[in-house]
Parts: structure tokens; sequence; C-alpha cells
């Protein structure tokens, strides 16, 4: 697998309707670097998905439109059929459409092992170096923004406690 991202639709529940007919509701859960979320979808939300992803790369099998909507071996049998479908398009394309992240809701790819050797903008091109996880480029060990004025001689109790709560874990570290 190219990504660092597994999903899964592990169940799916129907939501009953005043306006319409009843509809499923497929729950993907998404788990990226060790985290997990769930965002809950519609079978017309993965089929408008589908039809935008057949744009920019080559899609697998969807599972079919026609089907009896409330029959519970056929509900399973799409539940599968469209976890089996965003697992191809995980396996199976190494850029990720972000039509598709979006629609995972994710935001932020985590940065592939190849990327995290780039120490500096100079080991390789700029946009490779740009997905590196936040790194952290000054450490304030007061906070710049409330620090007290030259003029103002009586140290402010409450902000020194905040800064102390704040920063004395780090630091304890130098």
């Amino acid at each position: 697998m190219h990504h660092m991202i597994e999903v899964a639709i592990p169940s799916f529940r129907y939501e009953e309707s005043d306006l319409e007919r009843g509809y499923t509701v497929f729950k993907v859960e998404v788990l990226m670097s060790g985290r997990k979320h769930i965002v809950e979808k519609r079978y017309s939300e993965f089929h408008a998905l589908h039809k935008k992803l057949k744009k920019s790369i080559k899609t697998p099998e969807m599972p079919s439109k026609h089907v009896r909507n409330w029959v519970p071996k056929v509900l399973e049998q799409r539940r599968h059929g469209l976890e089996a479908y965003l697992q191809a398009i995980l396996n199976e394309n190494e850029d990720l459409p972000k039509i598709f992240l979006d629609f995972l809701n994710i935001r932020h790819l985590p940065a592939l092992p190849k990327v995290e050797s780039c120490s500096s903008i100079d080991d390789c091109d700029y946009e490779e170096f740009s997905k590196l996880s936040h790194q952290p480029v000054l450490l304030f060990l007061r906070d710049p923004f409330i620090l007290p004025t030259a003029t103002d001689d009586s140290p402010n109790v409450v902000i020194e406690g905040v800064l102390h709560g704040i920063y004395y874990p780090y630091l304890q570290l130098r």
C-alpha cells in the first residue's frame, strides 16, 4: 500500500426521513497515521464521487446503482462493494485526487517515508519539502506577545503564572 491511509466501511444504518423515502448511510472509517475518524456517506455521494474521479483517474468498478435499497443482504453486498472500491483507489493511485481526499475528510496527507529524508530544500525539490509535517522553527521560552513592557515595574502575576505553566516543561529540556 502506498499510502498510510486505510479505509473500511464497518457498518451502515437506515435513516428515516419525513421529506423523502428513507435512505442508507454508510459509516466510513478512515485510519491515518494512527488516528481514526469517521465520515458518513450515502450511496448517492459515492456515486457523485465516482463520476468526478472517472475524469482524472482509472476507477475500479462501482457497486450497482440499481438495487432495492432496503434488503439487508443487498445492503451488505453494497457495503462490501463500496469498501472494496475505496480500497482499490487507495492501492492503485500514487497521487490521490483532492476530491477523493475531501470525500474522506482528509486535509493533510501524512508525509511519505521518502519525503521525510528531505532535511533541507537542497536535498529534494521544494514541493516535496513543503509537504513535510510541521516542525517547530522557533521555541519561545516566554510568550513574546505578552511580555511586560519596560515601564511596567510590577510583574503581572497572572501572566507569569500562565507563562510558567505553558513553558516550564520545555525549560527542563535544556
